[in-house]
């Protein structure tokens, strides 16, 4: 897989500062809810033509490694 920083770009200026998918305004968040909901790939790339598999995939990569540390409990 390319680099995430090609994939997934944060911009203070756009979409209050959450990472979109490569400088658009699809959030990484909106293409992981459509996965949550059930769509497929095939039904993510119908949705939004402008996205890329890789795209798809760099999402899910960014959500596993933002989600990887330790939970503290207080």
């Amino acid at each position: 897989m390319a680099n995430l920083t090609d994939r997934i770009t944060v911009d203070p200026k756009q979409c209050g500062g959450r990472p979109c998918v490569r400088g658009m305004r699809i959030r990484v968040v909106d293409v992981l809810q459509l996965l949550g909901h059930g769509l497929t790939f095939a039904q993510i790339l119908a949705e939004l033509p402008d996205l890329e598999e890789a795209d798809i995939r760099a999402c899910v990569e960014f959500a596993t490694r933002r989600v990887d540390h330790p939970v503290i409990v207080a």
